[in-house]
């Protein structure tokens, strides 16, 4: 099995510490932040960056559907990490300062993979299909901080 990786990334127009707030606040925003790929959206703990447990279906193609319980700490200043308890899914979102009054918002899942030609279509078609349904999350988060 070989690690399948999918990044994107998004400058948007608001500082890095209303930027990570905006992506931390599972109990509110983030919800309002996720595309018709995402459903059954629910906080089970917390709901504010570190310690929160969060649960959601992604449907990344109309046959590939995860049922995700994830996780969510924070190991370093502008960095949120949701591990899936149903996989080994990591997503790591990573916010820095872009200059004045602007932020860099890094999108980063990585899981391992399915092994033989099953594989092999994974590693090359799954990062490019998820990194575009992360592109509509960082367009929502855009549209939410630049208001």
């Amino acid at each position: 099995m070989a690690q399948v990786e999918a990044t994107t990334e998004r400058v948007v127009a608001a500082d890095a510490e209303t930027v990570f707030d905006t992506i931390a606040d599972y109990s509110d925003t983030r919800a309002k932040l996720l595309p018709e790929h995402f459903s059954e959206y629910e906080v089970r703990e917390g709901g504010d960056g570190e310690g929160t447990l969060v649960h959601w279906r992604l449907q990344a193609t109309s046959k590939r559907v995860r049922d995700c319980l994830l996780e969510v700490t924070e190991p370093t200043d502008g960095e949120l990490v949701e591990k899936d308890r149903n996989s080994s899914m990591v997503t790591t979102w990573r916010v820095t300062p872009a200059g004045e009054g602007k932020s860099r918002v890094v999108v980063t899942t990585v899981w391992n993979g399915a092994g033989g030609i099953g594989g092999f279509f994974e590693r090359t078609f799954a990062p490019k299909g998820l990194a575009r349904i992360y592109d509509l999350v960082l367009a929502k988060l855009a549209a939410e901080v630049e208001k």
